[in-house]
């Protein structure tokens, strides 16, 4: 038995101590959509004919990793066979703590051009949404994270024609250091050892101190409805940029602190936007014309409209300022 080895069965002990189930029977490709399939017919109330799957999987698979995390925040159609319409989520959209938490691990997903296997992948919902790669102690997580980006980069790589395009976060560890960073079109999406350009974070507490061995982040990060708040709350969508990204953590703390004075929830930030007129989150002011969201629903529609100007306001996060890694924007 290799560290490597030891080091990804050791966290999936963790995981399935923080209630995840391992689903050891998912391997290739095939099981990975059979079991997305199940989870997609039981919570949308459906059972799909093969060639109804067949195509709705078609539909969904999309190689523009900003196309795809909006589809898997949205509520979407699907066309059946008869004509009628199918109103569908992905996940469970409006609170993403009921949906199912699984880990799979040595995913092998043959394509045309690639043979790649993944270390660790957790599935919410069936659907693959954290990828985790290991190494052992002698190697650096910066080494993990230029194979991702390898991996991306290879002609016919799964992130692009399967399941794997709704990927949201990538992880790399070496059990002692952890750091983690969101996926994102080529353009976003580069890294080497000696210069990185990607914005690859490590987990801090509220006093900022580091959260880098790999149970601790998992505790921290990785409790099943942790995860589903960090990636339905706490991950941008920049319209303006196509871009996803992920809030630092003092950032996070900021914001729970913000919306715990005011009494009010953070929208799932599905549609971030940089609309000209921005504000520091540590102004507080009220941001007009915005979607209403209600501490009762975890999500919210394009009709949520605002009722009048004194309700309640939802922040949207709209940019990370580049030149003060102290700030962040608001959108309204």
């Amino acid at each position: 038995m290799t560290k490597e080895q030891q080091i990804e069965e050791a966290l999936i002990a963790k995981l399935k101590d923080l209630k995840y189930t391992y689903r050891e029977d998912i391997r290739d490709r095939e099981a990975l959509e059979q079991n997305f399939r199940q989870k997609f017919e039981t919570l949308n109330r459906v059972n799909l004919t093969g060639s109804e799957f067949a195509r709705l999987r078609d539909e969904i698979v999309n190689a523009d990793v900003f196309t795809a995390a909006k589809t898997l925040r949205e509520r979407n159609t699907f066309q059946r066979e008869d004509g009628t319409p199918l109103q569908y989520t992905l996940v469970n959209i409006k609170d993403w703590c009921k949906n199912e938490f699984e880990v799979i691990n040595q995913l092998r997903i043959n394509t045309d051009n690639s043979h790649q296997r993944y270390d660790v992948i957790l599935l919410i919902n069936g659907m693959p949404v954290v990828q985790i790669e290991l190494k052992t102690l002698e190697v650096s997580p910066r080494r993990a994270i230029e194979q991702i980006v390898e991996y991306k980069n290879d002609p016919g790589n799964g992130y692009t024609n399967t399941l794997l395009c709704f990927m949201q976060l990538f992880i790399v560890s070496n059990r002692v250091n952890t750091y983690y960073f969101s996926n994102n079109h080529s353009q976003h999406f580069s890294f080497n050892a000696d210069e990185r350009f990607l914005p690859v974070y490590q987990l801090a507490s509220e006093d900022n101190t580091k959260i880098t061995h790999l149970d601790d982040f998992a505790d921290n990060f990785l409790a099943k409805c942790t995860l589903g708040q960090m990636i339905s709350r706490y991950m941008v969508l920049v319209t303006s940029e196509q871009k996803l990204m992920i809030m630092r953590p003092y950032q996070i703390y900021a914001v729970k602190e913000s919306i715990k004075k005011r009494g009010v929830f953070l929208s799932s930030l599905s549609h971030a936007n940089d609309l000209g007129d921005t504000q520091s989150l540590t102004d507080l002011s009220t941001v007009p014309n915005e979607k209403l969201f209600h501490q009762d629903r975890p999500s919210w529609s394009e009709s949520d409209d605002l009722a009048s100007p004194s309700d309640s306001r939802v922040y949207i996060i709209s940019r990370f300022t580049p030149h003060d890694p102290n700030r962040f924007w608001l959108g309204r």
